[in-house]
């Protein structure tokens, strides 16, 4: 590749872009946010073997990301290989869901020579992307690593290449590339770029543009600025151009943006020469500029150069033990530098670091610290810059410590001193002291000491719970010493009962089981005794026995029992002393059941319940008795302290039986024994809603609502009692309609009800009633079903029931067609209020018109009933196949001789033939008496029938055709008869005439009629009897039939008649209508 000269010593042009460089083009810059690092694994430059596969790998770590990662794999910078994946080229992609990491694969299968060149993998997710370059040579020998491009030199850095091949290419660096380029052919472009490291080739065709166009001769300059120049970071570039005449005017411009003279940026003026001097190049100053003299401009564009980080001191490997700190140092050749830390392949950051690793910068010092150095560091550390690398190795081993004088055993008894002592072989060495687990912190009492190798703890004023497991651990090493602390204390129990006055006494209920623990203590541990009066109590299992453990004993009775009641006793003996405590307990019950539960008396809501107290109260007094009431539905509770109670709000007709529960401290007895049943009872209220049902010559029915309030005795029956208006006697009776009454004579009527618990207050009529018939005219009350024609099948139940009313009662007659009925298959049943119309078989001969007549003396009335009795039809007749082509047959029956006495709705049809002789319906519901059945089979031989149907149903019995359908090939033909033309020629005639129109000038129009005619009339618009010719005004148009006439934009002369006659060989028609336009009103 060919290195630029300093233009800020020699200002000349730059004679080929470096790749690192290419990014920076004007109009190439990167598009999307700043690099942010989010490959772990970058592809790396290869020399392929021509004929060979070569795979590609990268990853990427989308921990941070919050969309899935977008990988595309280019070609140069323009070239998108995911557009030719195939064969070829394939791409794979894959996910670990553990570490978060993308792997992407490119494969190129069986490498050729069109496959050398620059590549570049990109990938973006939101706002963050990443880019890395790898290269492709193609050869015949083995595959080999290059050497990765540098990321920090932009998106195509060939410096690994060019350390690889600079004396090859020492030569080329003073061949001036767009010379070349210039008299290259196009097709030799891509080749020429890629033999002098320029992969940007969109970006080199757009310099060659600007080359070719500024060529031109330029009035205003003598001498224009070259087209590109370089410069390294830091230094200063002038940028001169030569103007034809000395005095004019020079702008200078930055990305369109004009320049004002600064310290940064310094003009100067000699004779026809304009210079630009740019002090201190920074990348910054990466962009395009341009002169200008009046209306021309000449541009260049200017490349700032960083040189890279290089490494002037490398690591050096470390030595060390656990715990200690570790420091590696690198020195760059610039301050400021960045550079990555790794270790074992994993980068080391701010954030993947945490606390265990600091990073710090120095000038051009970096330093890597551990400060607790550990096993798990050991390793190979990596530091990177963008112009070199360097490693090195980390070991670390565990110290060692020499133990001079161990810690040993104590026993102590209570407020002596007590210390232990230890030795080790290294004086600056600390530790820590810990009582069972737990580190021990000094106060006035614990005093821990170091004097030289000597570690000492002294307790003072030992007490109990100093006892334990003392270990002195020193700082830094993998040892440990312990010994023990004993404790001498006489034992001691520590027994609280709860009980009052210093005695330990213990109450337990009967059943229940008893667990006492007895703590203790004592240094040695103690032995524990128990014993009752002057028994001792084994620790083996049963009903009452001792369970012990350490410093706990516990006394455990299951299922308490009376004979366990009295006195106990628990000793506990060590070397050291005695201690004994009593203690005793008492084992209480529930009382007995209360005795002789009995119902002393009933009231209509109440009840007084007595009983005799418990012959045992469990020994413990008695608090009072609940008392229960059973409905056999539930138990009620209450508490009272006599033996007697009264049950209130009882609920009246139920049977209820008691029983009593006796109470004390310990719980509810069992209950006693259930009282005998009893019920409280009352008579019911008086009836309600009493009034005149009917009243007659001698009688009165009457007629109530049950009482409100009827009780749980119940209704057993009635009285119904009456007498005479003004008198008090009263007579009694038991139904609901009172008989024998004398007529004309008012009477006075009350009903009683009556049950078990006796008779109810009275409810009497507010009026007396005279007895004397009343007269009410007939009247029938057709039931809405009856209204229309009624319809039943053969053999059906006919039940017809028609109330009627009418007083005194009426005679009722039936008739049948007009005539009294005498059929005895149909019955006639009537009563007071209504007649029935029965049929226990219902036949055909039964439908007809039946009329009711009710009559009393010369007032009657009348209805119609008209009944249809139906049943199934029988089959159609003359079922025959009258012809037949192709794969169709027609058939053709008539209708049943007997329709069932209704309506046939259609026709089942039905195709068998004569191999299978199997039935298949085609046709249901098919109300004419022919069909034509198709998709018959060729060379089958075809049977039909055909059922009737009406609203019962098919008929029992189907037609059979009298002959078959033989389906054959000469059959395929369907032979037509002759046609009959029909003759359907008429004269004109208008079947929609003109209507009269009103219209305002200046709008379109139309008019239209409709005529018919055969054969097709001519037609002729005429307007005030004058016809219309070819007129553009005018559209006359004739769609089936529907003639209209089409007037554009009319004015006030296009008024008047317009008619349209219709003609030909068999006549004419006309029709018209006046058309009337009207001016636009302003």
């Amino acid at each position: 590749m060919p290195e630029p000269q300093n233009p800020a010593a020699e200002g000349v042009k730059d004679a080929a872009a470096p790749a690192e460089e290419e990014d920076h083009l004007p109009g190439e810059g990167p598009q999307l946010s700043e690099p942010t690092g989010l490959f772990v694994l970058k592809p790396e430059s290869v020399t392929a073997t021509k004929g060979k596969d070569i795979t590609f790998v990268a990853k990427v770590d989308s921990s941070n990301l919050i969309k899935k990662p977008v990988m595309k794999w280019l070609k140069g910078k323009w070239l998108d290989l995911g557009s030719k994946a195939g064969k070829h080229l394939q791409f794979k992609e894959s996910y670990d869901r553990n570490t978060k990491i993308y792997t992407y694969e490119m494969s190129i299968i069986k490498v050729v020579d069109g496959d050398a060149g620059g590549y570049r993998c990109e990938v973006t997710s939101k706002d963050k992307c990443d880019s890395c370059t790898f290269e492709v040579s193609v050869c015949g020998g083995q595959i080999h690593i290059i050497g990765d491009a540098d990321e920090d030199a932009g998106e195509l850095d060939f410096s690994a290449l060019l350390k690889k091949r600079q004396d090859n290419l020492h030569f080329q660096r003073k061949v001036d590339v767009w010379e070349i380029l210039k008299k290259a052919k196009p097709c030799d472009y891509e080749k020429i770029a890629f033999q002098y490291g320029i992969t940007d080739l969109r970006g080199m065709l757009t310099r060659l543009k600007k080359m070719k166009a500024e060529s031109k001769k330029s009035d205003a300059f003598l001498k224009k600025l070259d087209p590109a120049y370089t410069v390294d970071k830091g230094e200063k570039i002038h940028l001169t151009v030569e103007v034809a005449d000395p005095n004019v005017p020079v702008k200078w411009f930055k990305n369109g943006q004009e320049i004002k003279p600064s310290a940064k940026y310094v003009f100067e003026s000699v004779g026809n020469k304009r210079t630009l001097t740019i002090n201190k190049c920074n990348l910054s100053d990466d962009a395009a500029y341009e002169c200008v003299v009046g209306e021309e401009k000449c541009f260049t564009e200017l490349f700032v150069k960083e040189p890279p980080v290089t490494i002037t001191k490398l690591l050096d490997d470390v030595h060390t033990v656990v715990g200690e700190r570790v420091e590696f140092e690198v020195e760059v050749s610039e301050e400021g530098a960045n550079v990555i830390w790794m270790k074992d392949g994993v980068e080391l950051n701010r954030d993947t670091a945490g606390s265990k690793y600091r990073l710090k910068k120095d000038g051009k010092r970096h330093i890597l610290i551990i400060n607790e150095a550990t096993k798990e560091d050991i390793g190979t550390y990596y530091v990177y810059t963008n112009g070199g690398e360097s490693k090195a190795e980390l070991e670390v081993e565990d110290k060692e410590l020499e133990v001079l004088q161990s810690i040993a055993d104590l026993t102590v008894k209570a407020s002596e001193q007590a210390v232990f002592k230890c030795e080790v072989s290294d004086e600056n060495v600390t530790g820590k002291w810990f009582k069972d687990g737990i580190e021990v912190e000094a106060s006035d009492r614990i005093k821990i000491s170091h004097i030289g190798r000597i570690h000492k703890l002294t307790i003072n004023d030992v007490k109990a719970s100093d006892a334990g497991d003392y270990t002195f651990v020193p700082d830094g090493y993998a040892l440990s010493l312990s010994a023990k602390l004993n404790f001498l204390d006489p034992p001691k129990i520590f027994l609280d009962t709860g009980s009052s006055g210093g005695k330990n006494n213990i109450t337990v209920v009967a059943g229940n089981k008893l667990r006492l623990d007895v703590q203790f203590t004592g240094e040695p541990a103690p032995t524990v005794c128990w014993m009752k009066g002057d028994q001792v109590l084994s620790e083996a299992e049963g009903r009452v026995h001792v369970e012990s453990e350490q410093n706990v004993c516990s006394f455990v009775i299951e299922g308490a029992e009376k004979v366990d009641e009295g006195q106990y006793s628990i000793t506990v003996t060590n070397p050291v002393g005695e201690d004994k405590a009593d203690l005793f307990v008492r084992v209480v019950d529930v009382p007995k059941s209360p005795e002789n539960v009995k119902c002393a008396s009933v009231g209509e809501d109440s009840a007084i319940i007595t009983w005799d107290p418990p012959a045992f109260d469990g020994g413990v007094a008695v608090k009072g008795t609940p008392e229960t009431c059973s409905e056999k539905r539930g138990l009620n509770f209450d508490v009272y302290e006599s033996t007697t109670y009264e049950a209130k709000k009882m609920i009246e007709g139920v049977l209820y039986e008691m029983r009593v529960f006796a109470v004390n401290d310990i719980g509810i007895s069992q209950p006693s024994a259930s009282s005998k049943p009893f019920m409280p009872i009352a008579p019911t209220s008086e009836p309600t809603r009493l009034t005149v049902d009917d009243v007659t010559d001698s009688t009165c029915a009457l007629k109530w609502r049950p009482p409100e309030k009827i009780g749980a005795g119940g209704i057993d029956g009635y009285i119904i009692e009456y007498c005479k208006e003004g008198k008090t006697q009263t007579e009694r009776n038991g139904g609901y309609k009172v008989k024998g009454l004398p007529v004309g004579e008012k009477m006075l009527f009350r009903v009683i009800a009556v049950n078990i618990a006796g008779h109810s207050p009275p409810a009497v009529l507010s009026q007396a009633v005279t007895i004397r018939e009343i007269v009410e005219n007939p009247k029938i009350r057709l039931p809405r079903r009856l209204r229309t024609k009624f319809i039943t099948q053969v053999g059906e139940k006919v039940n017809l029931v028609i109330p009627f009313q009418g007083k005194p009662r009426p005679v009722v007659t039936w008739y049948k067609d007009g005539v009294p009925m005498e059929d005895r298959t149909v019955g006639t049943r009537t009563s007071e209020v209504d007649t029935i119309l029965f049929i226990r078989s219902a036949e055909r001969v039964h439908s007809g018109k039946y009329t009711l007549s009710v009559q009393i003396e010369n007032m009657s009335d009348s209805a119609d009933i008209h009944i249809q009795v139906v049943e199934k039809p029988g089959p159609p007749i003359a079922v025959h196949v009258t012809d037949i082509w192709g794969f169709n047959a027609a058939l053709e029956w008539k209708p049943p001789k007997d329709d069932g006495n209704c309506e046939i709705i259609g026709y089942t049809i039905q195709k068998a033939d004569k191999k299978t002789k199997e039935w298949f319906t085609v046709y249901e519901h098919n109300r004419r008496p022919s069909c034509t059945v198709s998709d018959l089979v060729m060379g089958n031989e075809y049977s039909f029938r055909v059922f009737s149907e009406n609203i019962c149903g098919l008929s029992d019995e189907p037609g059979i055709s009298k002959n078959t359908a033989v389906i054959t090939k000469t059959g395929l033909l369907y032979n037509t008869s002759p046609y009959k033309e029909i003759d359907v020629s008429s004269c004109p005639k208008f079947t929609a005439p003109l209507v009269d129109r009103s219209v305002i000038a200046g709008y379109s129009t139309a008019i239209s009629c409709a005529v018919r005619g055969n054969p097709k009339p001519k037609i002729i618009w005429m307007k005030n009897r004058m016809i219309i010719g070819e007129d553009p005004k005018f559209l006359m148009q004739n769609n089936q039939g529907v003639l209209t006439l089409n007037i554009r934009k009319p004015s006030l002369f296009d008024g008047g008649r317009y008619s349209c006659r219709a003609i030909n060989d068999l006549g004419e028609d006309e029709v018209e209508c006046t058309l009337e336009v009207r001016g636009m009103s302003m």
